[in-house]
């Protein structure tokens, strides 16, 4: 009899582990090293725009975060293994990404821009030709630098973080990025190691390669999680807190225009 009771007390337990999980807890794939978008502070904290947006997302929706660190080109597949429930980290909506994962509405959209020392004079893509640029392995960037750059005569050597791409450009291994606009001024360019380099031409918005704007990134057939995910940016749009988020960390609107 104990040995029964036992069993279903534990079965019991389980069960309502596995009820609490599924009801309250959003498990949120985060790629850590994109300052100010997700990134972490001194005390080894995950803080950024994307942090507190998801945070702003679950109050709406009555779920709890629960941030899972993921590598960027191993997002995808994490995703569709069910390592997660969503991906908040600067997903471009595309529709290459829409053929095997879906994605909430838009919510923000800030441009791309190439960065390259200040010496290196630009006036169109051709100048750029000898350079070596790093780009993170699987991002939108690295289709418009293999699309637009390569053809040029620029090396594209793809990273598993944009991190190592600055540590890289520092030890003199590259010449520059192609990157996300607001990240590589935050992350580089206004700090010490970024004072030789510059951004360059015109802002990156190409829809063929940067799609719509960076969506909630979701499994297909979530259309229950993709509605209530909708409803609360619109929500957080209308309330004020995005903006209240949103001037933590820019002084613009990244919502963007359509």
């Amino acid at each position: 009899m104990k040995k029964h009771a036992m069993t279903a007390l534990l079965a019991s337990l389980l069960a309502g582990a596995a009820f609490s999980v599924s009801a309250q807890d959003l498990r949120v794939a985060v790629d850590p090293t994109y300052e100010p978008f997700v990134y972490k502070n001194a005390q080894g904290e995950l803080v950024g725009f994307n942090v507190d947006f998801a945070n702003a997302v679950c109050e709406e929706i009555k779920r709890k975060c629960v941030f899972v660190e993921q590598v960027w080109d191993a997002m995808i597949p994490g995703l569709q293994s069910r390592r997660y429930d969503v991906i908040i980290s600067d997903m471009s909506i595309t529709d290459e990404r829409k053929r095997v994962i879906d994605f909430s509405n838009r919510y923000y959209k800030t441009p791309s821009t190439i960065v390259v020392k200040n010496s290196q004079e630009y006036t169109n893509h051709d100048s750029l030709k000898g350079l070596t640029l790093g780009v993170l392995k699987g991002s939108t960037q690295e289709r418009y630098a293999e699309g637009e750059l390569a053809s040029k005569g620029v090396k594209i050597v793809p990273y598993e973080a944009q991190d190592q791409v600055y540590l890289d450009i520092n030890a003199g291994r590259l010449d520059g990025t192609v990157a996300d606009k607001v990240e590589v001024t935050g992350g580089f360019l206004s700090k010490p190691d970024g004072k030789d380099y510059k951004a360059v031409g015109p802002d990156l918005l190409d829809s063929k390669y940067f799609g719509e704007g960076m969506g909630i990134a979701l499994r297909k057939g979530q259309d229950e999680l993709k509605g209530q995910l909708n409803d609360a940016i619109k929500a957080l749009r209308d309330n004020g807190k995005y903006a209240t988020i949103g001037k933590k960390y820019f002084d613009f609107d990244p919502y963007g225009h359509d």
